[in-house]
């Protein structure tokens, strides 16, 4: 990863940016099964749904966000409570350099900081990229939906990954949510402020 670049939680004023990454998967790829770039306000709503509770980090060189990664709930059941989704975009100049990976690990250390325990992936095929990735941070391939989404002209299916944080406990405490951890001295040695 190029020395000059930074990962930090996101902030509002940086939404434009990171809509501006995911834009070009939207209009250019099935790597996102959306259709329609959402509007600013819709970007930054999802931000701030996130945000209340899960990190959504940004890498960035230069000044400029490259690179974004965030964790969602993976389902709204309570017994999911401990095991949420993770996605990722590089901006399509910057494949290739280690950004993924170094963000990955920096969102995979935050969350087993919150108190997590698994975290999901879904991978719309083909993407040989986003499936080395992962196998790559250990994932393991853990199902497939076989032509679930249709976009370009194209039926795609999607393959799911399923990584361990870390050991579970027999009795689970709460997760802590990203307000709770922000400004700790663990997040910011992760962060590497």
């Amino acid at each position: 990863m190029p020395s000059t670049c930074k990962i930090r939680l996101i902030t509002p004023n940086q939404a434009q940016a990171a809509l501006d990454i995911y834009a070009y998967y939207v209009n250019n790829t099935s790597i996102t099964f959306e259709t329609v770039v959402p509007s600013l306000e819709q970007f930054s709503k999802r931000i701030d749904d996130v945000t209340k509770n899960y990190p959504w980090l940004v890498c960035m060189q230069d000044g400029k966000i490259v690179a974004y990664a965030f964790a969602k709930m993976h389902r709204p059941t309570g017994a999911y409570l401990w095991s949420p989704e993770v996605t990722i975009y590089v901006a399509n100049d910057f494949q290739g350099k280690g950004i993924g990976r170094k963000l990955y690990e920096a969102l995979f250390a935050v969350l087993k900081l919150q108190g997590f325990y698994t975290v999901f992936a879904g991978v719309v095929m083909p993407n040989l990229k986003s499936i080395g990735l992962h196998q790559a941070l250990g994932f393991e391939e853990i199902g497939l939906f076989k032509n679930i989404g249709f976009k370009l002209g194209s039926w795609h299916s999607a393959q799911w990954f399923q990584k361990s944080l870390g050991q579970t406990e027999l009795i689970p405490k709460q997760p802590k949510s990203i307000l709770e951890i922000s400004g700790s001295a663990e997040l910011k040695e992760i962060l590497g402020e």
